[in-house]
């Protein structure tokens, strides 16, 4: 399997750190408000490579993170009335619903800035004993001079950053790009540390609890492209300096969604929440509308690109139920093909799922052939959902009881016979079973 690697800028072969094993960390959301379908796009881009993962057999390990202790929590429980716990909490729960909505899978750690405040004080106090980090006045800061290949991830130099607008002036900093790993705070939510009250730095968290989940380095990072700087760049600064180690072998981004051709965002006040899409189209819709479009490319919403994932899923599920009609009436076995090796050569080149829709599109009609007789209808079935698997689709087939396959065989029975009208009512009472 070979990944696009951000730190090198090159597709490379996957070697894992423990053979048969990955460890694998994706950024998740700050917990201030719903997540929009922007921040859905990492959740459901490494739902796959998590999907892909184990389909190859290997044993994965994921953790995806929640930012609920941030500036932005605490304006937002001044604008509510409520506490900062009680706003992270609230959209903590909304989070997981949307996950569930989407029909995401099941992931090992979800760890809570909150709950990891003693290893940040730690990872803080060894960076200053380095003199990598410094503290001024209870604001701690690192310090990025130290760090010879600083912008190595988004391929800048320091001169560049130096020079541009992103940088951050703070006059109390040694150097204008140096970043907080601690912010002292008299508003809102605070906690103690050894540096006074005050709350992280958010470029802090996600690498101390990777190195308190995984250790000092793990096989794959992800998130979205806009986190490549100023985010994990400053994680793998932090890393280098503690470590040495770039923190990740494997970094990996996927492309930011446009809608209707202009990039989402709220200033421009087109950003699509995501519990409301799901209000608009399937999750299976979705997914193959957001599949079409490789993971690092970025993505462009339209009325034409969902309606032709509705024709897509129309197409699937149709085959799969006159397929699984046919499987249960006549005991045909299914889930033997475990792997396909037209599935890993498409998805072995960097995830390629718009290739992996379009053999999918090939499979069902595969399918519907052999349905007329001609091909294995056991082998098309299960390589379709070897890829639903994959893709995280998901299909509700009707199960028959003896009195349905009765039933049905009854009405194959009056048809045959020209008995029409008792078919008519048998096909009925089958039409509200959803069997036909």
């Amino acid at each position: 399997m070979r990944i696009y690697n951000s730190l090198t800028d090159k597709v490379e072969e996957f070697v894992p750190i423990n053979e048969g094993k990955v460890s694998m960390y994706v950024c998740g959301p700050t917990v201030y408000n719903y997540v929009h379908i922007g921040n859905m796009r990492p959740v459901l881009t490494f739902d796959m490579v998590y999907n892909y993962l184990k389909y190859l057999g290997y044993d994965v390990t994921y953790a995806s993170n929640f930012t609920d202790v941030n500036p932005k929590i605490i304006m937002a429980a001044s604008e509510l009335g409520i506490t900062e716990r009680e706003v992270a909490d609230r959209f903590i729960k909304a989070y997981f619903d949307d996950l569930e909505s989407y029909n995401c899978s099941q992931i090992d750690y979800r760890p809570r800035v909150i709950e990891h405040m003693d290893h940040i004080y730690d990872f803080i106090q060894k960076l200053i004993d380095k003199d990598m980090a410094y503290e001024v006045d209870g604001d701690v800061y690192f310090r990025v001079n130290k760090i010879n290949d600083y912008g190595v991830l988004s391929n800048q130099n320091r001169e560049e950053l130096m020079s541009g607008a992103r940088v951050e002036v703070d006059e109390k900093k040694d150097n204008p790009l140096d970043f907080a790993l601690w912010r002292k705070t008299s508003e809102g939510e605070q906690f103690d540390s050894p540096w006074g009250k005050g709350i992280p730095g958010w470029h802090t968290e996600c690498v101390v609890m990777i190195n308190s989940l995984f250790g000092e380095k793990i096989d794959i990072h992800g998130g979205g492209v806009d986190l490549k700087f100023p985010h994990h760049e400053n994680e793998i600064a932090q890393s280098m300096a503690l470590n040495s180690t770039h923190l990740a072998n494997y970094w990996m981004h996927n492309g930011h969604i446009n809608v209707n051709g202009e990039k989402m965002s709220k200033s421009l006040g087109n950003f699509v929440l995501a519990k409301d899409l799901i209000k608009l189209h399937s999750p299976n819709v979705i997914k193959l509308a957001l599949f079409k479009t490789h993971y690092r490319l970025p993505l462009n919403l339209t009325d034409d690109l969902f309606n032709e994932a509705t024709i897509i899923d129309k197409k699937i599920y149709d085959a799969l139920k006159q397929a699984n009609l046919k499987i249960q009436i006549e005991n045909l076995q299914v889930g033997k093909t475990t792997q396909d090796e037209n599935i890993n050569k498409i998805m072995d080149e960097d995830f390629n799922t718009p290739n992996l829709v379009t053999y999918l599109t090939d499979l069902v009609k595969e399918l519907n052939s052999a349905l007329r007789g001609n091909g294995n209808i056991e082998e098309s079935y299960d390589k379709i959902f070897l890829i639903n698997n994959i893709l995280g689709l998901k299909y509700e087939l009707p199960v028959m009881s003896e009195d349905d396959k009765e039933i049905y065989n009854k009405w194959l029975s009056c048809r045959e016979n020209k008995d029409f009208e008792q078919a008519d009512r048998l096909r009925v009472v089958l039409a509200e079973k959803n069997i036909i």
